[in-house]
């Protein structure tokens, strides 16, 4: 009992506990006010695009002016977020799940000048460092995930397409004229670690190719293993080759049971799967995580492939506009994208944007859950 010795009370565990592990509890970081009414709230409204106030029972008003920013950003732009902070916010500020920055003030007059100052703040090439917008049927932030900068399985970039995308789709964040809100998600592989499977437009990168097999290092760097039990279609098994006279360990690939999802490079890097002339991005609509007139549904593939373009991906960036356009002229006023393909019909959807229909979008998959589980405010049996 050497914890006892020491003076540990198995009692009192967190007793005189002092540890970095792990995040601060939340609500240490609660302005004030949203502190003071937690609980307590009774409506918000839009006040106009990118400014909300939310009031409490108790009559207190909370202005939050919402601003669009990117998911990776240098020091610099961090520090001048803080500053802004600092001015007119008490220091505090929050970041939304999509990328946005939130200020809040109890005072309007606070946020008007806070409103002046950022819209004045402009990069060096002239376009604005934090935009207002992103609230109510508009197009907010996309969400993605890390792309060529970070991950190791990327079929596509991720900040790439998602600054072509959004500098396309400007003014819709900047407005509130969409039927409802649209949320775009990207994910730069299958794995999607973005959100992609359940927003209106999802756009994912997606590997065509079964991986390469580097047999000199396959046993050097990897557990065989793992790499085997790593496959969700059995489609990796191990095998010997025949290498200067001498029979070593590797891995064989059968590729016609290959899904190209990247997990076996995961956990063998002597297994690369990325190809520049294969890779490139899917485009899927239709989902979302709302109860509001149907239960949450996953998105559908309608494009089932278009290459990579670097460095600004126009034919995804046409592509994506065209949805948008004719969701925007034919959508009733608060049907998300997947409720006005279903009311019309797919095939209408796909006659009314001339995407071309191929087998590569049917899907067959099918399991108990997915049609079983009832994950839904919107019992139906």
């Amino acid at each position: 009992m050497a914890f006892v010795s020491s003076g540990y009370n198995p009692d009192k565990p967190m007793e005189g506990r002092k540890s970095d592990i792990g995040p601060r509890k939340y609500d240490e970081f609660y302005p004030p006010f949203i502190a003071k009414n937690k609980g307590n709230w009774d409506y918000h409204e839009i006040l106009e695009p990118g400014l909300l106030m939310h009031v409490s029972k108790s009559g207190d008003k909370v202005y939050t002016l919402r601003v669009g920013a990117a998911r990776l950003m240098s020091v610099t732009h961090i520090r001048e977020i803080c500053d802004i902070a600092d001015k007119y916010c008490n220091g505090f500020l929050r970041f939304t799940t999509r990328n946005n920055i939130e200020f809040m003030s109890e005072s309007m007059d606070t946020i008007k000048a806070l409103k002046a100052d950022i819209e004045a703040r402009k990069f060096k090439a002239g376009s604005n460092k934090f935009p207002v917008g992103g609230t109510g049927a508009s197009i907010s932030n996309i969400v993605h995930t890390q792309g060529w900068i970070h991950c190791h399985t990327p079929a596509t970039d991720a900040s790439g397409p998602v600054k072509a995308v959004m500098d396309e789709m400007y003014e819709e964040f900047k407005q509130m004229r969409m039927p409802a809100k649209l949320r775009i998600a990207l994910a730069c592989c299958i794995n999607m670690c973005g959100a992609v499977h359940c927003s209106d437009i999802g756009l994912v990168g997606i590997h065509r190719k079964p991986p390469m097999i580097d047999h000199d290092w396959t046993d050097r760097l990897c557990e065989i293993p793992l790499a085997v039990a790593s496959c969700p279609t059995a489609a990796v098994r191990p095998t010997k080759v025949d290498k200067d006279g001498e029979k070593i360990n590797t891995i064989a690939i059968k590729n016609e049971r290959c899904m190209y999802c990247g997990n076996c490079y995961t956990m063998c890097p002597a297994l690369p799967i990325s190809d520049g002339d294969g890779d490139g991005v899917a485009i899927m609509v239709g989902g979302k995580v709302s109860n509001r007139i149907s239960m949450p549904k996953f998105s559908k593939v309608v494009v089932a492939y278009i290459p990579n373009e670097p460095p600004r991906w126009p034919s995804l960036v046409k592509t994506v506009r065209h949805i948008v356009e004719v969701y925007a002229a034919n959508a009733r006023k608060y049907e998300r994208l997947g409720d006005w393909a279903e009311r019309i019909g797919w095939e209408r959807f796909f006659s009314l944007t001339g995407l071309e229909f191929t087998p590569h979008l049917i899907d067959d998959f099918r399991d108990p859950a997915y049609y079983t589980w009832r994950q839904s405010t919107q019992f139906k049996f």
